[in-house]
This record gives structure tokens, C-alpha cells and sequence, in this order.
């Protein structure tokens, strides 16, 4: 009798080891290579290993149905240029699972690294956007947009992305993280870009919100947002970018487009340098109410092209609402040449400790 129950648990143990797949070597047909990590995910769960080192050297892409799991600690290392990026395309899904201790980055392979030496990370949904029915990202070729405004591309939660924003020519160059028509039942919290080539962090339309956002050392924008986005910024800490900290446009194409860029904006902290603006009302603009914001630091707090028509206009006409706005060694407040008042000042914290990098911030940013 012992020697028969022994046989079954060795049995079942066999049957338990044979059933199980390792996380480098999903069932789904795709197989990763870490020393060269590239391809498309077409189906099923992609699980990576925290414990693998991996060096992305071209495009990867999560195509429809697809869904990329990264857990806490996971580093990927790009080499590559314009042609490393990792890519989510509409009705896949990412879930980055970082915590405040042990975030997932993505950097430079270089030992030297550099702003632009990778790509980014772009994520496509099916979201609203003013450039049509559907649109093309200009990073990654993939399609956008859409009228699903709940559509789900997963979950990013404690990420970081360094030494992003590789250029194609002067027109073409990737963000840290582009969010293209990427809609409100993702979630988008504790992203660092730090030390990208182009923009930190951009919304392309969608509906989707981002609170507790970092960016840091942008070479160009550090936050930006066009295209009909229509969401909630909560809890942005923003430092040592190149130009705007804060871009908010309606349509580059058109002031006037629908559905019309809606940003609600608020406990934000905004710290140069920067040569255009700590916010910078651009093309159109769209609707904004803005509330709790700290600016520390710029030679102009709040830009506003006189050309634009359809910016000023929204200012004119009550869209663009700021309170409780702080000026802290900032040479010019604001650039509007109208009468309208639509900004009060007031004495607030911002993202929590105002010039000074939050708590929230602690332990999974670098460079603050």
C-alpha cells in the first residue's frame, strides 16, 4: 500500500511538471530570446521572467488579442536606434506590474547612454481622437482611434523608460510613451520618462488618465496632449525639460477640430528651465480647468501664441480656466494680451511638495 501511494504522487508530480510552461517559453508560438528580443506577440499571454536580463533590439509588437505581462524588477535594454521600440497595438494589452521599490525600466544598452538612443513605448487603442475616423501613429505604423471611449489596453503601473526618443528625420521621432487614442478603462499611473530625446510623455486624443507622472530632462516637451484628449492629469512632477513643461493643443491642423482636447489638470508641479512656458496653450488649446499648479523656475509661465486664434478664443470665451496658480521665480506670468482674467494666483503645494520632488515619487524615479 506505502509503495502504491508513492508511485501516484510521483505520477502526479509528473503529470504537474509536464503541464506547467516556463515564463521564457510560452505556449503561444512566440519565442523569446533575450540576447536579441524582438517580433510580434499574434496570440495568447507572454509572460517575462524579472530574473532575465533583456536586450530589445528591434520592434516589439503586441498585435490584437495579444496580451505582454512584465513584472516587477524586469529590465529591458534597447539597442537599435529608431528600429527598438515596443509597440501595443489596438485590442492587445500590456500589463507593467512594477512596484514603488521594484519598477520595470527600460533603457539604453549603451554603456555610455544618451537621450535618443531607443525608441519608446507606444500604445495604441480604440478610443475618440479629432484626426478622423481612424489615424496612423507616426511612430510604429500602427492604426488608432476609434469610438470605443472605455477601450482597455491594460495596465502600467511604476515604469520607467530612459534614454528614449530616437529621430527618424525632423518631423518623426518617438516620445518616452505615446498614448495613441488609448482609452479610459487603461490604467496609466507612476510613469517616469527620464532623459528622452523628444517628448516625455504624449496623449494623442483618447480618453485615457494619467496621475502620478514624472518627467524628467525631456529634449523637448515634458508633458504634452492634443488631438482630443479627454482625461484627468492628476499628480504631475515635471523637471529639467528643454521647452514647454505642459503643451496642451486642440489640433495642430485645425484649432477648431472636434471632439474637442478637454484636460482636467490638477496638483501639478512644473520646475525648469524650460523655453516655452511652464504651460504652453497651443494650437486651439481646447477646453482646460486647471487647479493647484506650482511653477518654479521658467522666464514665462504661461505662453500663448498671439496668432492663434482659436486659442485665444477659448481663453476669451471662459474654456480655459486656471486656480490657485503659484509663481516662483518666474520672469513673465503669462503672455496673453487680452483683458480676459482667466488664471488666479494662490499659495498651494502642487504635486505634493512643491519645487521639491513628492513623496510619491520616492524610490522608483531617478534625476529629480
Amino acid at each position: 500500500m506505502k509503495k502504491r501511494l508513492v508511485s501516484l504522487v510521483a505520477i502526479a508530480a509528473i503529470a504537474f511538471t509536464s503541464c506547467t510552461v516556463s515564463n521564457d517559453e510560452p505556449d503561444n508560438g512566440f519565442q523569446i530570446d533575450p540576447t536579441n528580443f524582438k517580433g510580434n506577440i499574434t496570440q495568447g499571454t507572454v509572460t517575462l521572467n524579472a530574473s532575465v536580463a533583456y536586450n530589445l533590439t528591434g520592434g516589439l509588437v503586441v498585435e490584437e488579442g495579444a496580451k505582454l505581462i512584465i513584472p516587477a524588477g524586469t529590465v529591458i535594454k534597447a539597442s537599435g536606434g529608431t528600429s527598438s521600440y515596443i509597440a501595443v497595438a489596438q485590442g492587445a494589452q500590456i500589463f507593467i506590474d512594477g512596484t514603488a521599490t521594484n519598477p520595470v525600466v527600460m533603457t539604453s544598452s549603451k554603456s555610455s547612454p544618451a537621450p535618443a538612443d531607443w525608441g519608446g513605448l507606444v500604445i495604441c487603442g480604440r478610443a475618440p481622437t479629432n484626426k478622423g475616423a481612424t489615424a496612423t501613429a507616426e511612430v510604429s505604423d500602427l492604426t488608432y482611434g476609434g469610438s470605443v471611449t472605455n477601450d482597455n489596453s491594460g495596465s502600467i503601473r511604476y515604469l520607467r523608460v530612459e534614454y528614449t526618443g530616437a529621430t527618424f528625420n525632423g518631423s518623426k521621432e518617438f516620445n518616452g510613451v505615446s498614448l495613441f487614442g488609448v482609452g479610459s478603462g487603461t490604467t496609466f499611473e507612476y510613469v517616469q520618462s527620464y532623459n528622452g530625446g523628444d517628448d516625455g510623455i504624449e496623449f494623442f486624443g483618447g480618453t485615457v488618465s494619467g496621475k502620478y507622472l514624472v518627467s524628467t530632462g525631456s529634449g523637448d516637451d515634458s508633458i504634452d496632449f492634443a488631438d482630443g484628449w479627454s482625461g484627468t492629469g492628476q499628480y504631475w512632477y515635471i523637471n529639467k525639460g528643454t521647452k514647454a513643461g505642459i503643451e496642451g493643443s486642440n489640433n495642430g491642423d485645425d484649432g477648431n477640430a472636434t471632439p474637442t482636447t478637454t484636460a482636467i489638470l490638477k496638483d501639478i508641479s512644473i520646475v525648469g528651465p524650460g523655453s516655452e512656458g511652464a504651460l504652453y496653450l497651443k494650437e486651439g488649446a481646447g477646453h482646460w480647468t486647471v487647479s493647484n499648479i506650482y511653477v518654479a523656475d521658467f522666464d514665462l509661465g504661461i505662453k500663448i501664441k498671439s496668432s492663434d486664434t482659436a486659442a485665444n478664443a477659448n481663453v476669451k470665451n471662459g474654456n480655459i480656466v486656471i486656480t490657485n496658480i503659484q509663481f516662483v521665480n518666474v520672469t513673465t506670468k503669462d503672455q496673453y494680451s487680452g483683458t480676459e482674467t482667466y488664471f488666479t494666483e494662490g499659495t498651494n503645494t502642487g504635486a505634493g511638495n512643491g519645487k521639491l520632488a513628492p513623496t510619491w515619487a520616492a524610490g522608483w524615479t531617478v534625476g529629480l
